[in-house]
């Protein structure tokens, strides 16, 4: 329900939270499901889901990384509605765990044998920036406008997995996607120009190979600062967690110097249309994001 009495109409879905929405990206789930409600979005979390397996299990081992998607898979099927996965990670391997499965009939009797169920989904798996950019009518977002966000320059972060490779690609371009440009600018958000919103910032590889990590993050953060941006806005949480400890001091730190806040999109949406709760996302993040917030005279409740 929007400010006077107006309704959006509603959307329904199956929903995937991932394991980060549930701990180390704890605020991205609480701000998803906070803006979703506001927005007549209607989730239905999958009953007794289980991690998609990103990143270890398709870097270990293949048929794994399809058991544990599909079995997520199957959960969605029982309920017969689109689903929706905020986590660009999650939703990347059940994309992929979906495509893999439905044109390949062996793979799929063998997995189906050892979960105990077909994992065959001929539903949608939507991203919600996707889902917010092109079946929400933007117009009434912008007529509930609670907070100026103007102060706030920003780059977009899309990462890989949203973009890559092709045929799981859920943005409007591979090479230079705009969905989330659009809907910062909607918001009031100063969007700075940059070259890197799909570089990858290496969040796979922090413990394996930081020394590739630390080459590809610098460029990131280098580049922000550059462009004129005070903030980056991403909608992967492998990227927000990858992003914002390389800018603390300790063992893992060597951009120290940056500080640099990462906002997910869902929380700068989530504030603009004052729903109650925003600073207490703010407050579980590495990087302190609320000075840049409150010296932009921005409220948070």
């Amino acid at each position: 329900m929007l400010n006077g009495g107006e309704v959006l109409n509603k959307l329904s879905f199956s929903y995937f939270p991932g394991c980060s929405q549930e701990s180390s990206a704890r605020e991205y789930g609480l701000s998803t499901e906070a803006v979703a409600k506001a927005l007549c979005i209607e989730l239905k979390e999958l009953p007794d889901w289980n991690c998609c397996g990103a990143s270890s299990a398709h870097m270990t081992n293949d048929l794994l990384s399809i058991l544990l998607p599909a079995r997520n898979l199957a959960i969605a099927s029982r309920i017969g509605k689109d689903l929706l996965v905020p986590c660009a990670a999650c939703y990347s391997r059940l994309r992929s765990a979906q495509m893999r499965l439905a044109e390949d009939e062996e793979l799929s009797k063998k997995v189906a044998q050892i979960i105990g169920e077909s994992p065959i989904f001929s539903g949608q798996i939507r991203n919600l920036l996707e889902v917010i950019m092109k079946d929400v009518d933007l117009s009434s977002i912008k007529r509930w406008k609670r907070n100026d966000l103007s102060g706030l320059k920003a780059v977009p972060y899309y990462g890989c997995l949203l973009v890559r490779p092709r045929e799981l690609c859920s943005m409007d371009s591979v090479e230079n996607p705009t969905l989330l440009d659009k809907l910062l600018e909607t918001l009031g958000v100063e969007v700075m120009k940059w070259s890197y919103k799909t570089d990858c910032c290496g969040g796979s590889l922090s413990l394996s190979r930081p020394d590739l990590v630390e080459r590809l993050v610098t460029v990131l953060f280098k580049r922000a600062k550059e462009a004129g941006a005070n903030c980056i806005v991403t909608v992967c949480s492998m990227c927000a967690a990858n992003l914002e400890m390389r800018q603390v001091p300790g063992k893992l730190s060597f951009c120290i110097h940056y500080n640099i806040p990462v906002f997910y999109f869902t929380e700068l949406l989530g504030i603009y249309l004052g729903i109650g709760g925003s600073r207490r996302w703010l407050e579980s993040h590495i990087i302190d994001p609320i000075p840049l917030v409150e010296n932009a005279g921005i409220s948070l409740l």
